[in-house]
């Protein structure tokens, strides 16, 4: 099992990953100390517990709105699928791919599973 050491504003948190996975979860903690930076840039320092809970904050209410994107897409892609039933399944598949994402997101595998979402290819 490996381990990652996340610096999220300026403490040190040493978390256990999955061999192979260090990079994804080195991901996922520049993006939570750049949303920490974010509130802190707007608000101020602040206690530490504040500043994690504010940045939860603005990541479900990303997720909220990406999933209300995600409910008008999929409404879209039903009356697609009736004009064309090979891209309506496809856009079907699409849409319970980004379902099972926004999941893994808002339900993290425990420390040691693995993680399963990849951060996008670029």
């Amino acid at each position: 099992m490996a381990q990652v050491t996340l610096r999220i504003n300026g403490y040190a948190y040493i978390l256990g990953c999955q061999d192979g996975e260090e990079r994804h979860l080195e991901a996922m903690g520049a993006e939570v100390s750049s949303r920490i930076d974010g509130v802190r840039a707007a608000a101020g320092q602040s206690g530490e517990a504040r500043m994690l809970v504010m940045a939860s904050l603005l990541m479900a209410d990303e997720i909220f709105e990406l999933r209300g994107k995600l409910e008008a897409a999929e409404a879209a892609a039903a009356v697609t699928a009736k004009a064309d039933p090979a891209l309506g399944r496809k856009l079907q598949r699409m849409a319970k791919r980004a379902e099972e994402i926004a999941a893994k997101l808002e339900n993290p595998p425990e420390q040691g599973a693995p993680a399963g979402v990849r951060p996008p290819l670029q």
